[in-house]
């Protein structure tokens, strides 16, 4: 349904842009006094407008780009670039390597009235930046309510309350199965949590590493507004990339406080003989990570 609103008529905005380019030409005779040096600069303007007006035509590359994000949701930057080379080559259209966001920003430019966009966050596991497609017009857990009851949307709810509170942006199995005695809808068996979290890590809302649960990075990008609305007293954000951060390294001075996401750390001290904190100076206690590669992936 998506798919059939976007680029209904891709020649729309060409036509305006040609259009005004012939009557630019036409009256060209009434302006003698126009220098023809800035007659040129305008007429640079005007095709530089034009290109870009241009390049945000929706063509079949970009829808199928677009109807892949929608049965995925979620894929990593090398997935993304390997899809975008993918659409463009198999629809001939132009492929730039580096271009992956402009292309991508043709199609929110689409997605826009419809309340959806294509959003880029980043892992806090790996440090490895992703792409999302996430609903926009709505900004709390009600947008998963034509996939999931209310007692098991209660209980999303409580695991994100336990991972958001935790120290290191975790919840245990066990937490979350205890955390079921005090719902107020109808009370979940414990075969039917365990259930549901494999099925919230299906659909890719928490990862799941050795019975601990971490708000996955769709949940991250997505549900961002609702998280930072939630919980403004207990969210903090990143001292390096300023993102929002619960897989963190705290600075140990209690006049600081600040956060770092354990890739984020990985960089920020690489190769530094003593690392300090970025903000009060003071060491920093804490066992510094391995930068860790992403996929290798061709630039050109």
């Amino acid at each position: 349904m998506i798919d059939s609103k976007i680029g209904a008529n891709p020649n729309h905005h060409v036509h305006v842009v040609e259009c005004a380019g012939a009557s630019a030409a036409a009256g060209g005779s009434n302006t003698p006094h126009i220098p023809r040096k800035e007659n040129q600069t305008r007429k640079a303007r005007r095709g530089k407008e034009g290109r870009r007006v241009m390049s945000r035509q929706m063509g079949d590359s970009h829808r199928r780009f677009l109807q892949t994000m929608m049965s995925c949701g979620v894929t990593d930057e090398p997935g993304a670039s390997a899809l975008y080379q993918y659409c463009c080559e198999t629809h001939k259209a132009h492929y730039v390597p580096d271009k992956l966001d402009d292309f991508i920003d043709t199609i929110n430019s689409k997605l826009q009235p419809m309340f959806m966009q294509i959003r880029k966050g980043m892992s806090e596991d790996n440090g490895q930046q992703y792409y999302a497609l996430v609903n926009t017009a709505e900004t709390d857990v009600t947008r998963m309510t034509s996939d999931y009851a209310d007692n098991e949307l209660e209980l999303f709810r409580k695991t994100v309350d336990l991972i958001v509170s935790s120290e290191n942006g975790k919840a245990s199995s066990t937490e979350i199965l205890n955390s079921t005695d005090s719902m107020t809808s109808k009370k979940l068996k414990k075969s039917e949590t365990e259930h549901l979290l494999t099925r919230l890590v299906n659909d890719k809302w928490f990862c799941e590493k050795q019975g601990e649960y971490t708000l996955s990075v769709r949940c991250i990008i997505e549900m961002e507004p609702y998280i930072r609305a939630m919980y403004q007293d207990q969210v903090k954000v990143c001292h390096i990339c300023h993102n929002i951060a619960f897989q963190c390294q705290i600075c140990e001075n209690p006049t600081c406080g600040i956060k770092i996401h354990n890739p984020c750390v990985a960089r920020y001290f690489k190769g530094r003989t003593e690392p300090r904190c970025p903000a009060c100076d003071d060491f920093w206690p804490h066992e510094i990570p391995e930068v860790r590669r992403p996929h290798s992936k061709s630039k050109r």
